[in-house]
């Protein structure tokens, strides 16, 4: 009998890509990978740009939690209304504001008329959008991927999606600010909305069902709450996220600073670090993706939150280039396995009718990134 590890290459490479078979989540990984690019490239341009203009850590910072408190206020709610309304039409929603919102800094940053106070307040608007986009889109991954199997792999591959795009974006980001400055990447970041918007557009969905609401929205978000906390499986990882997200993922906000001041870079240097750590969660996506069980899960998710702290370690003591590269490549290897696994247990065990409140649950913990990673 043939060993299961004498696949032939291309079987093994179709099971890394087994999701991609439906129509449906095809188009969303082919329109939102062109979008995630954009989101990268804003993300970058964003931090550089406060940062030149302030030279102020401080301000930073809270231009960051003004993007970050709305989401994690509004993400439970958001949860809710996720659950009870189509999650296709709040993504085309969500989308179309979002581009907005990248259009008004472009303009702002174009003429230049942009202010700190006006970068607050966009990002706090992006904040509120992307509460509810996130809970509307990694629940939306349900109804894109029918066959429960491919689940877990449709999840590994949003994390390579989003993963291959911040190695990218980063990168791009860095050659276009240095050569004209940080306008056009939230113009580019725009302009790229328009391929997740098409995607979403062109998809063959079952007609939604609204589903019978017995409770009312707070209620809802109690018993979402309530079943979260009192399934021990899910607060663990709640827990564990918790702790990891609040000292060590906020690492990102302070990349300008150390690009700049530590190492004597440019937005380029800073460019390179964001890509390497986008290398480093790339790979950690694509080997879960080749996995075809949650077996084995709990062991990857401790060994990695290990992994994510012994980077982040070295990388504060790396005081050229090549290193701080390397060290910020394990800490998003170990970033990456971390947060897909444990998104990947959640998605796995928890019940439908409480999916996307549960998700946000999740997301509120994490606080990180553009889309805030949720890691697809």
């Amino acid at each position: 009998m043939a060993d299961s590890t004498s696949k032939p290459v291309s079987s093994r490479l179709g099971d890394m890509f087994r999701a991609l078979r439906h129509y449906n989540y095809r188009l969303f990984f082919i329109g939102q990978g062109i979008s995630l690019i954009g989101t990268w490239m804003q993300q970058l341009a964003m931090s550089w740009l406060v940062y030149r203009l302030t030279d102020s850590v401080l301000l930073l910072g809270a231009v960051n939690f003004a993007a970050q408190m709305p989401s994690f206020l509004l993400g439970p709610v958001a949860g809710v209304i996720s659950d009870r309304f189509s999650r296709h039409k709040v993504l085309l929603v969500t989308q179309a504001l979002s581009m907005l919102q990248a259009g008004t800094l472009a303009a702002l940053v174009l003429t230049d008329h942009v202010t700190i106070p006006a970068i607050m307040v966009l990002s706090a608007l992006l904040g509120v959008i992307n509460a509810f986009d996130i809970s509307a889109r990694q629940s939306f991954v349900v109804e894109m991927v029918e066959n429960r199997e491919d689940m877990s792999n449709a999840i590994a591959l949003n994390s390579s999606m989003f993963n291959g795009a911040r190695l990218v974006g980063p990168f791009i980001a860095g050659i276009v600010i240095a050569a004209v400055g940080e306008g056009l990447c939230f113009l580019f970041n725009a302009i790229s909305y328009l391929a997740v918007i098409a995607s979403l557009l062109a998809m063959r969905l079952k007609p939604f069902v609204r589903p019978t609401v017995e409770h009312r929205v707070w209620e809802s978000l109690r018993e979402g709450v309530s079943y979260a906390f009192g399934f021990p499986p899910i607060r663990a990882l709640l827990l564990v996220i918790a702790m990891l997200s609040l000292f060590g993922m906020p690492f990102s906000v302070l990349m300008p600073v150390f690009a700049r001041d530590v190492l004597g870079g440019t937005a380029n240097t800073l460019g390179l670090i964001m890509g390497a750590s986008g290398v480093g969660a790339l790979t950690g996506a694509m080997y879960l993706a080749s996995r075809k069980t949650v077996v084995g899960l709990g062991k990857i998710i401790v060994g990695a939150a290990f992994l994510f702290g012994l980077g982040l370690v070295l990388f504060s003591f790396a005081r050229n280039l090549p290193l701080a590269m390397f060290c910020i490549f394990l800490a998003g290897l170990g970033m990456m396995l971390q947060m897909a696994s444990c998104n990947t247990v959640l998605q796995t065990i928890v019940d439908e009718d409480k999916r996307a409140r549960d998700e946000l649950l999740l997301h509120g913990v994490y606080g990180h990134g553009p889309l805030r990673e949720y890691t697809g």
